[in-house]
């Protein structure tokens, strides 16, 4: 009876009910699982952890009911490779366990942090207590760790696999920005070389990632044409370490001289950023065109990343969503201004 308990659970005459139930069980534990995946991958996005994806929401009333597409054919690949790959429940139970185990330890550690760095609880009876809960969980977690080469291999891979997609993400931005920061033109040096030059009774704005200097689509746009706007916006969209914004904390503007406005607009990681409307309380910008620069990046040998990662980094930027559909830009009143970035 032992090679079979599930089945023996129940008298035969209950053995189809107990098996819908089961099926019932399994539905709504993936579920959660996949709205799960919706959520992480759409804050991983806005914290800057992962390129651009096309992220819809369900719900006009309930903030945070998302759907990824791109997620979700992954999932669907993931779940029929492992399947015909494991071909049983027995087979997968390794990888399972591994998986939740790992997962255990991880959110105690997690707990802890919380515990003793910001809610820094009386260390006499919060380490006691802490100490069993991490013992229970790093207990469950060895016996699991036997079952590596069994199965438990499969979210260990996983998990590699997702630290350096992350990491190369967080680590290319951050030395393509400091390379556009480099190279910028101070703002004082603009506005004296520019004094003269034609303007354009229009509205311009410009989206950059760094909040100083100019950005490269306006020097590329000034040396094709010949002439700026007589309004120049400098708009960079940063997102805070939480989930929502206020309205009254959205949008801040500096001033920087005849015409010229910095811009900086702020959401939470939970949110969906949407420029225009976000714009909407700045004047003349209804009819503005938006300015934006595409970055075609050249790896090199320079200190950075391994080749290896910036060629990931570039196949990452190409494939991320287009900016005017993930800003909710105008697609007719938007400009794209090419140049390329060694990194």
């Amino acid at each position: 009876m032992i090679d079979s308990p599930f089945y023996l659970m129940a008298p035969p005459a209950l053995l189809v009910p107990l098996l819908l139930l089961a099926a019932a069980a399994t539905v709504i534990a993936s579920q959660s699982i996949i709205s799960g995946a919706f959520s992480v991958t759409q804050q991983a996005v806005q914290l800057g952890y992962l390129p651009r994806l096309a992220v819809r929401h369900t719900s006009a009333i309930e903030r945070g009911q998302v759907y990824a597409p791109t997620i979700n054919a992954m999932l669907f690949v993931a779940v029929v490779a492992i399947v015909l790959g494991f071909r049983s429940s027995a087979a997968l139970a390794a990888a399972f366990g591994l998986a939740v185990t790992a997962t255990m330890v991880l959110t105690t550690l997690m707990i802890g942090y919380v515990v003793f760095r910001i809610w820094r609880w009386n260390p006499l009876w919060a380490v006691p207590l802490y100490a069993v809960l991490l013992a229970l969980d790093i207990g469950l977690f060895a016996a699991s760790s036997t079952k590596f080469m069994d199965g438990g291999w499969l979210p260990t891979g996983v998990a590699i696999v997702l630290m350096i997609v992350f990491a190369t993400w967080h680590r290319g931005r951050r030395l393509v920005g400091s390379k556009i920061a480099a190279d910028a033109m101070p703002i004082e040096l603009f506005l004296t070389s520019t004094a003269k030059v034609h303007r354009v009774p229009a509205t311009a704005i410009y989206l950059t990632t760094v909040r100083d200097g100019v950005p490269p689509a306006l020097l590329h746009n000034l040396k094709a044409n010949q002439v700026r706007h007589a309004r120049i916006l400098f708009v960079t969209v940063e997102t805070a370490l939480t989930p929502y914004v206020a309205a009254a904390e959205r949008l801040s503007e500096a001033v920087l001289g005849d015409g010229v406005s910095r811009i900086v607009i702020r959401y939470g990681f939970f949110e969906n950023p949407d420029i225009p409307a976000a714009l909407r309380e700045v004047e003349g910008t209804e009819r503005a065109t938006y300015f934006l620069s595409r970055q075609t990046l050249v790896p090199t040998r320079k200190p950075g990343m391994a080749r290896w990662r910036e060629h990931l980094f570039s196949a990452m930027v190409r494939n991320a969503e287009q900016p005017m559909t993930f800003f909710c830009l105008p697609i007719n009143r938007v400009v794209e201004l090419g140049s390329q970035v060694e990194i």
